[in-house]
């Protein structure tokens, strides 16, 4: 990556608050399942994964350059980008697959189960214990859950949620490297994943081939999904623990909530606002690892204990 590209990443995730960039990640993380849910009777469900990943690999590429980064990479990195870039495949597949059978609040549902479970592993205080039990009452609140006797789709599902636990894991491990480096190694990692899905989902994608609409409509498919979003994550990775990441993934439902009101003037009911209440109490209160709260807090806790 050169050294412009590198300052640009490095000032942008020291120059906005590291929520600043989840929200713009959160934010894209719908849009794009948005559009792909409407080129699936079109292009197929693999097709689509296949220009997601595609996309994100050409736009990645020439700013990255993953074929340097690999050849200088140690061994354990190597491993590293191998590891995330069969997770991306994977992960991104299953998670389309899923979304083809089942209500996209169950899919989400059992996304939400694997980070949280990263959430109280990183858990230091018990206000973080209090944070993690509001987000899940205001999640379990925002989405209404219904279950599924569709045994295939759950199990796209299931696995979606255990490598998108993996996923939040490695990304993570990237991003140790600083903003510039981990969105260096992302770039490399989305490679792997293209070399990995090129042959499984082109005979799919072949079909938009002719059709320029459905073309530019995987491409923002790509765009919207695979590197906003994932770019962002990277930015706000490098500035927060992984348990504080994990317990900020709570606020996904809340700001589709948020979004749906705003763009499709689909007003939230009460129960919608006392869950996305209590999903932001849940955040706010947390003290990520490393963090010394304030000593008013300090004393505060000591004097209720």
């Amino acid at each position: 990556m050169s050294i412009a590209n590198q300052f640009t990443f490095t000032k942008a995730a020291e120059t906005v608050p590291p929520q600043g960039w989840f929200v713009g990640s959160a934010v894209f993380h719908y849009l794009g399942p948005a559009f792909a849910v409407l080129l699936f009777p079109a292009v197929g469900v693999l097709g689509v994964a296949w220009f997601r990943i595609t996309t994100a690999a050409l736009i990645f590429a020439p700013i990255t350059k993953p074929w340097r980064t690999f050849r200088q990479a140690d061994r354990n990195t190597r491993t590293l980008l191998i590891s995330l870039g069969i997770c991306l495949a994977i992960m991104n597949t299953s998670f389309y697959l899923a979304l083809d059978r089942l209500p996209m609040s169950l899919v989400a549902a059992m996304e939400f189960v694997g980070s949280m479970l990263i959430a109280l592993y990183g858990i230091r205080a018990w206000r973080n214990f209090l944070a993690v039990g509001l987000v899940i009452i205001g999640v379990t609140i925002l989405i209404d859950i219904k279950w599924s006797s569709d045994g295939v789709g759950l199990l796209w599902a299931a696995l979606n949620a255990a490598l998108f636990s993996v996923y939040v894991i490695l990304g993570h491990k990237v991003a140790e490297g600083g903003a510039s480096r981990g969105v260096e190694q992302l770039g490399a990692a989305m490679a792997i994943a293209f070399i990995i899905l090129m042959p499984i989902g082109l005979s799919e994608a072949i079909k938009a081939f002719g059709v320029p609409i459905l073309i530019l409509a995987g491409v923002g498919v790509g765009i919207c999904s695979s590197v906003i979003p994932y770019i962002c994550d990277q930015l706000a990775m490098s500035r927060l623990p992984r348990s504080s990441f994990a317990l900020m993934l709570a606020l996904l439902p809340a700001i589709a909530t948020i979004i749906a009101a705003i763009v499709l003037a689909q007003i939230p009911t009460l129960k919608d606002i006392i869950g996305i209440a209590l999903v932001m109490a849940g955040v706010s209160i947390h003290i990520p690892k490393g963090v010394t709260p304030s000593p008013a807090i300090v004393a505060r806790e000591n004097n209720e204990i």
